[in-house]
């Protein structure tokens, strides 16, 4: 069986100063090309499955589609569920995924303690790291009031020794998507308030459209995941575009340009995050 210890890569990403990449997923050449950016780049990566592909094949499916994809590579790369339900979560448990995040944000403080404490309790028993969100992360082109939205350091430190998970991803001034002016700089000293108050890696989701330095200050501080989705889908969307715009191509000619340049665009998020040239080869390639 194919097995991959999701905690070892982030902790080899603390160790060393970079963050691992975690890039979600669509159809199966979207998966191919962050494959394919992995090996080229010798890179470990995080392969997501997101709130965009569940209801376009099914949470069971686009795992499956995941570990196919995966079957005659020898990178290092973790399957991941991404803004997990409370249902989705214990699907992907019983499926085999090597991660999980829930995402228990839109509760109230005190649920989403008691929520996510249960989750990886359970996942814990099967040997799963849980990733947990906690503040609120707004989608690009939302007007702000930012206080309402950052994580707090004191409710941080309380939640995770509450719930006892291993990965909190936070706010600290992100979006989902790209917003469309120069975001505000990331709040870099609350991510060191943070980190100091939890004592575990802290993720950032969001990162695209984020300015370089951002992100480096960001994984000085702490963050050793980075999530990023908008970037390489735009690539992908580009390469289609890109072909059809030569009159008339088959799909899977356009698909094929699609993943060339997202898989470009892949390798370049993991040199920016540092995790370039960071994977160790995975070679029990049997799958269960």
């Amino acid at each position: 069986m194919r097995k991959v210890n999701p905690m070892a890569l982030v902790e080899r990403a603390r160790h060393n100063g970079y963050a691992v990449g975690a890039f979600n997923m669509h159809n199966p050449e979207t998966t191919q090309a962050l494959i394919h950016a992995a090996k080229n780049s010798n890179s470990p990566v995080f392969l997501q499955v997101g709130r965009a592909i569940v209801p376009h094949m099914g949470l069971e499916e686009a795992f499956r589609m995941t570990r196919r994809e995966l079957e005659n590579s020898d990178s290092e790369a973790v399957i991941h569920l991404d803004h997990g339900t409370y249902d989705e979560v214990f699907l992907a448990l019983k499926l085999g995924f090597d991660s999980i995040m829930f995402d228990g944000s839109h509760l109230s403080f005190d649920d989403n303690v008691e929520a996510t404490r249960h989750i990886t309790a359970v996942a814990h028993s099967f040997g799963v790291p849980v990733e947990a969100e906690l503040g609120k992360i707004p989608d690009a082109g939302t007007d702000v009031n930012w206080a309402d939205y950052y994580t707090s350091v004191e409710e941080a430190e309380e939640f995770v020794a509450k719930t006892g998970v291993d990965l909190l991803a936070i706010s600290v001034g992100v979006f989902h998507g790209i917003p469309p002016t120069r975001p505000l700089p990331l709040d870099i000293e609350r991510i060191e308030r943070i980190r100091d108050a939890v004592g575990i890696p802290l993720v950032l989701h969001g990162a695209s459209g984020v300015p370089l330095d951002d992100l480096r200050a960001a994984i000085g501080a702490g963050v050793h995941k980075l999530n990023a989705d908008t970037d390489l889908r735009h690539a992908f969307r580009r390469g289609i575009e890109q072909t059809w715009a030569l009159g008339d191509r088959q799909l899977e000619e356009a698909m094929a340009e699609g993943l060339r340049l997202m898989t470009q665009a892949t390798i370049q998020k993991m040199n920016e995050f540092g995790c370039a040239g960071m994977a160790t080869p995975v070679n029990d390639m049997v799958m269960s």
